[in-house]
């Protein structure tokens, strides 16, 4: 039986513009002993692929990572099925804050030496050392306190279009860096409090790890992410504290949290948070592109990509595979 998408991206959207039901987004992770990672994730796709179930999903030996797309009539099945496993039974699911059922086209699931990739070697430091586990009510009226210190755990282009108000949000591009960045720039805050916050929680378990290896006394984490503080903050009635959109690793490319609009577009410099994929696939470069930008670019990065991008659908129209010209 084949275990893998064999549909173009043309295929597959059609399929999904042609489906007749809603769908709902979610995720969930768990660090867990996998003893078989490659047999456990082919279990998992023969089950959730019956279900019509979309998304992309890491497997390792130390637990899964999932962001998914479930058809709303095929939920209580999917519950079920999650409850006969043993690795993820009585699991904590963050459904979406915003969803318009096409956060995914396919299913995918992926065996990896880790969940996230962190570039941390786990001989370095003691990973089950994490630090308190705050939910989002307490996150919310602890980040209000001055001498508290607030710390965005994601990269630099989540951060950008939403973040906690007054948080310390680090230029960097990868998870190493993130966490070596942090613990450069608050070495002489150590004994202070300190809350760190990312999408769904799960970075923030190997980040407050490596933090209390590196000597901070008081290291807490929100439990759920920015996904569960912004439902619990709603549901409460409170104003929220992340101002912006929440950036997802899925088709939508974020959710928006609040009405403000904290970053600008890469091209022009309006005010925008419009986040998107260059169209030229050999790029594929993301960047935050406003509505005006996007027409004249053609959804391009820039004008060399736009210039490729015009040659390429042109040789496809005229049934050739490609054609590139230097700049």
């Amino acid at each position: 039986m084949l275990l893998h998408n064999r549909l173009g991206r043309p295929q597959l959207e059609a399929r999904l513009d042609s489906e007749k039901f809603v769908r709902r987004t979610l995720s969930f992770y768990r660090y867990v002993n996998v003893e078989n990672p490659q047999e456990f994730r082919d279990q998992l796709y023969l089950a959730w692929d019956q279900l019509q179930c979309y998304g992309r999903v890491y497997v390792a030996p130390e637990g899964i990572n999932a962001q998914m797309s479930v058809p709303e009539h095929q939920i209580d099945a999917f519950l079920k099925h999650l409850e006969s496993v043993p690795e993820l039974s009585e699991m904590s699911l963050k459904w979406a804050v915003e969803d318009d059922g096409k956060s995914f086209l396919k299913l995918v699931i992926k065996v990896r030496s880790k969940i996230v990739a962190d570039g941390l070697t786990e001989t370095e430091f003691d990973v089950t050392n994490v630090g308190q586990r705050l939910s989002p009510l307490e996150f919310h009226e602890l980040a209000k306190k001055e001498e508290v210190i607030v710390v965005d755990m994601r990269n630099r282009y989540e951060s950008e279009i939403g973040r906690f108000q007054n948080a310390i949000c680090p230029d960097v591009r990868t998870f190493r860096e993130e966490v070596e960045t942090v613990v450069k720039q608050l070495q002489d805050k150590k004994d202070r409090k300190v809350l760190l916050y990312c999408t769904g929680g799960v970075r923030c378990e190997k980040a407050s790890a490596w933090l209390r290896h590196h000597g901070f006394s008081d290291v807490n984490q929100l439990h759920g992410g920015v996904i569960a503080y912004s439902h619990e903050i709603k549901q409460a009635g409170l104003a929220s504290q992340f101002i912006g959109k929440n950036f997802v690793f899925d088709e939508r490319l974020g959710e928006r949290i609040t009405n403000d609009i904290i970053s600008h577009c890469h091209q022009c410099g309006k005010s925008c948070d419009t986040h998107v994929n260059c169209a030229y696939d050999p790029c594929h470069k993301l960047v935050i592109q406003c509505d005006v930008c996007a027409e004249k670019y053609s959804g391009c990065c820039c004008e060399e990509c736009c210039l490729q991008f015009a040659l390429q659908s042109g040789a496809k129209e005229e049934g050739q595979d490609e054609v590139k010209v230097e700049i």
